[in-house]
C-alpha cells in the first residue's frame, strides 16, 4: 500500500449469509480509506469516532446506526485514548433477497442511504432497547452450537433488518444532522462524478461543471476525502464494471458502461483492484452463482 494512502482497496470477503463481530480495542491505528463489496452495518457502542463515508463525516454517539453500502468509499477516524466498541456486521445481499417479499426489499435501508446520501441511523431510546435486545440474542445464536442455532441467528438478523428498514423509511434526518459535517462543493462534484460514470469525466470539466479553479477543485477535494479525484474517479468506474459483470453484463459491455476510455489501461486496472483479468473474474462470478 502506499504511504499516500491514496489508493483505496478492497477489504474483507464474505461467503456466509452474514458475518456478525463484537469488537473492543484501544489502540493507535491509522485506517485507510477502503470498500466491501457488501454492505455492512456499523453500530457503535462507545469512544470517540468520527467515520468518514464518500465525503460526508459523522461524529457518532452511542449506538448510532451506519448503513454502508456496498462500494461505499469510507474510514474511520479513532481518538485511541478511548475505549472503541462496536458491532460490525456484513451482509450478504443475496441471502436477504431470498428472504423479500412483495412490497418488503430488506435492502431498502441501505437503498435509502444511497438515495439520501445519509449514512446515519439516530434511533429513539425505546427503539435502542428493542435493538440492544436483538443484538443480545444474535451474538448468543451466532456462537453457539446448539441445536438449531444456525437456524436462530438467521431468523434474528432479519428480524433485525426488518426493525433497521423501518427505521431507515421513518427517519428524520434533520434530528441527526448536527453531528454530519460535509463540504457543499465535494458533495456536488461526488454526486457528478457518481452520475457521469460512463461520460466525459476530466478535472477540467468536473471544474467546468461547478464553475471552479481545477487546482482549488483538486486540493480542495484531497483535503476533504483523503483521495484524489483521478483515483476516486478510478475506484468508481471499476467498482460499476464489478457490479454489471455480477449483473450478467459482457465484460466488454460492462468497460463501455464504466466509461473506461482505453481497454488494455482498464484491463490493467481491474486486475490490479481485483487480483483477476475481467474474463477470469466474470468467470469466477458464473461459477460462483451456479452453486
Amino acid at each position: 500500500m502506499e504511504n499516500n494512502q491514496e489508493v483505496n482497496v478492497k477489504r474483507g470477503y464474505l461467503k456466509e449469509n452474514f458475518a456478525y463481530f463484537h469488537l473492543k480495542d484501544q489502540k493507535t491505528q491509522e485506517y485507510e480509506f477502503h470498500y466491501h463489496e457488501f454492505n455492512k452495518i456499523v453500530i457503535f457502542i462507545s469512544g470517540k469516532v468520527t467515520y468518514l463515508i464518500e465525503g460526508k463525516s459523522y461524529k457518532l454517539k452511542p449506538w448510532d446506526i451506519l448503513l454502508v453500502s456496498e462500494s461505499d468509499i469510507h474510514k474511520a477516524l479513532i481518538d485511541a485514548e478511548k475505549l472503541y466498541e462496536r458491532i460490525i456486521i456484513w451482509v450478504n445481499n443475496s441471502f436477504l433477497e431470498r428472504h423479500n417479499e412483495e412490497n418488503c426489499n430488506l435492502l431498502t435501508c441501505f437503498k435509502i442511504a444511497s438515495s439520501q446520501k445519509f449514512n446515519l441511523l439516530r434511533l429513539e431510546p425505546e427503539l435502542i432497547k428493542g435493538l440492544r435486545n436483538i443484538l443480545m440474542q444474535l451474538e448468543e445464536a451466532n456462537a453457539s452450537d446448539k441445536f438449531g442455532s444456525s437456524i436462530l441467528k438467521n431468523s434474528l438478523f432479519l428480524q433485525l433488518m426488518v426493525n433497521l428498514n423501518r427505521a431507515a423509511l421513518g427517519r428524520d434526518l434533520t434530528k441527526s444532522s448536527e453531528d454530519i459535517t460535509y463540504d457543499e462543493t465535494i458533495e456536488a462534484a461526488i454526486d457528478y462524478i457518481n452520475e457521469n460514470l460512463s461520460g466525459e469525466l476530466s478535472i477540467d470539466a468536473i471544474a467546468d461543471k461547478l464553475y471552479l479553479n481545477k487546482y482549488y477543485l483538486m486540493h480542495k477535494f484531497k483535503t476533504e476525502t483523503g483521495y484524489t479525484i483521478h483515483n476516486y474517479i478510478v475506484q468508481k468506474r471499476l467498482l460499476k464494471t464489478s457490479a454489471l459483470i455480477k449483473e450478467g453484463v459482457h465484460t466488454y459491455e460492462a468497460f463501455l458502461e464504466s466509461g473506461f476510455g482505453d481497454y488494455s489501461s482498464f484491463v490493467r486496472a481491474f486486475k490490479k483492484q481485483f487480483g483477476l483479468s475481467p474474463k477470469k473474474y466474470c468467470k469466477a462470478v458464473l461459477e460462483s452463482s451456479s452453486k
